[in-house]
C-alpha cells in the first residue's frame, strides 16, 4: 500500500491493522559516535517525520557502506562525502541508480600532516610521492577513498605514491605519521573543529598542516557540480593574545543521496520516492544543521576564499611541481636506461631457464621410461 492511500484511508477515519505499513525505512549514517549519526541524521529524521515519512537512522561503516546499502535498498537514504560518492559511482555505478538530494548542508575538509617542514604545499607532496611513506585511517573509510580519488585524478604526482599504509584508526594513523618521521604524511577528513581530540593530537605532536591545494583538485566535477572547494579554517583555538592556528584546503560537501526513483517498477513507490525527495530539497538548511555543540558555530570556522587567494596557492603547488620536474625527469630517464640495460640480460635469464626446463623434463622423461622398464621386467 502506498504512502498517499494510507495517508487518504487514515484521513477518511479508517483504522488500518495491515503489517508493514509502517515498517520504517533507513537513513544510513556512519559510525555510531559520528556526526553523520549524533548531529545529522536525527534533524533530518526528524523534518521527515514531520512530513509523515517513516524513517530511521542506522549507523553503518561510513561512505562506502552506505553507497552499498542505498544499491540494494533505493528507497532508503545515504550520507557520504561528496568525493568518495564521485569516486564510487563514476568507477562501479555506469547505470547511475543513485540520486543526489542535497550537497549544501555542511562541508569536511581534507587535513594532511607531517613533521617534514619542506612540504609547504600538495605540490611538494605531488612531487616527492614515490619517496614519502603515507599513513592512512582504515581501508575502506572515507579518508581512504578520498586518498584514492587524488591519486586516481593526479597519475603524475600523487599516482606515484608507493609506501601507503593503513592503520587501526584515524588517531593512530596520525601517531605514526607524526612520530618524529620526516618522510611520514597523514591524510584524514572531517568537520573542521578545533575543540576536537584529533586536532589536540596534532598540536602536541607539533605536526604541520599541508594544504591540500591545487588546480587540478579544485577542477573536479561530477554531473556539474563541483567536489572540492577551497576554504580556510581553524584547526587550534586561540589562547590569550594568540590568535588560534587555521589551514586553507580543499573540503567537499557532505551528500544526502537515495535511489534513483526511474529504477522502481512500481508507481506507487515511484511517486512516494519523489515525494519524499521533494520534502528533503525544500527544508530550510538550517533545519538539518546540529543545534548544539561544534555545529552551533559551523559556519564561522570556515570561511570560502576570494579567488585571487586561492589563485596565489595553486600556483605556489604548482611551482613545487615545477621544481621538481627536473629531477622526476632524470629519474624516468635512468629507469630507462637501467630497462633497457636489463633486457638483454632478462632474454639470456628466460632462455637459460627454458634450456634448463628441457633439460629437467628430458631428464625425468628418461627416469619415468628406466622405472618403467624396471617395472616390466
Amino acid at each position: 500500500m502506498s504512502r498517499s492511500t494510507v495517508a487518504f484511508l487514515a484521513a477518511a477515519g479508517f483504522t488500518l491493522a495491515i503489517t508493514g505499513v509502517a515498517q520504517a525505512s533507513k537513513i544510513h549514517t556512519g559510525g555510531a559516535r559520528g556526526s553523520y549519526n549524533g548531529d545529522f541524521c536525527p534533524p533530518l529524521a526528524k523534518e521527515l517525520g514531520t512530513a509523515k515519512f517513516n524513517y530511521k537512522c542506522s549507523p553503518s561503516l561510513g561512505s562506502n557502506d552506505n553507497i552499498q546499502k542505498v544499491q540494494n535498498n533505493p528507497a532508503d537514504v545515504g550520507f557520504s562525502q561528496f568525493d568518495v560518492f564521485a569516486l564510487n559511482v563514476s568507477q562501479q555505478y555506469p547505470t547511475q541508480p543513485f540520486h543526489v538530494i542535497r550537497n549544501d548542508i555542511a562541508r569536511e575538509c581534507l587535513f594532511m600532516v607531517t613533521k617534514n617542514k619542506e612540504l609547504l604545499s600538495f605540490g611538494d607532496v605531488a612531487a616527492r610521492a614515490d619517496e614519502l611513506h603515507f599513513v592512512l585511517p582504515p581501508q575502506g573509510s572515507g579518508s581512504a577513498s578520498t586518498f584514492d580519488y587524488l591519486r586516481r585524478i593526479d597519475p603524475d604526482g600523487l599516482g606515484r605514491a608507493l609506501d601507503v599504509t593503513h592503520a587501526e584508526s584515524t588517531d593512530i594513523a596520525l601517531k605514526k605519521a607524526l612520530a618524529n618521521d620526516s618522510k611520514s604524511v597523514a591524510l584524514f577528513v572531517q568537520f573542521p573543529d578545533p575543540d576536537n581530540d584529533r586536532f589536540k593530537l596534532i598540536a602536541k605532536q607539533k605536526g604541520l598542516f599541508i594544504p591540500v591545494i591545487d588546480r587540478n583538485i579544485l577542477r573536479q566535477t561530477i554531473d556539474d557540480q563541483k567536489i572540492y572547494f577551497a576554504q580556510e579554517t581553524d584547526v587550534s583555538n586561540g589562547k590569550f593574545w594568540k590568535k588560534g592556528a587555521n589551514v586553507t584546503t580543499a573540503c567537499t560537501p557532505m551528500v544526502i543521496f537515495t535511489g534513483n526513483p526511474r529504477l522502481m517498477s512500481d508507481n506507487d513507490q515511484k511517486l512516494d520516492h519523489k515525494d519524499m525527495i521533494n520534502t528533503v530539497n525544500d527544508i530550510p538548511s538550517q533545519k538539518l544543521l546540529p543545534k548544539q555543540g561544534f555545529f552551533k558555530k559551523y559556519w564561522a570556522k570556515t570561511r570560502a576564499l576570494s579567488a585571487d587567494a586561492v589563485d596565489k596557492m595553486m600556483v605556489a603547488s604548482e611551482k613545487a611541481r615545477e621544481k621538481a620536474a627536473p629531477m622526476l625527469d632524470m629519474a624516468k630517464k635512468k629507469a630507462h636506461e637501467l630497462g633497457e640495460k636489463a633486457a638483454p640480460m632478462l632474454e639470456t635469464a628466460k632462455e637459460k631457464a627454458k634450456e634448463l626446463g628441457e633439460k629437467a623434463m628430458d631428464k625425468a622423461k628418461d627416469l619415468g621410461d628406466a622405472a618403467r622398464d624396471k617395472m616390466q621386467q
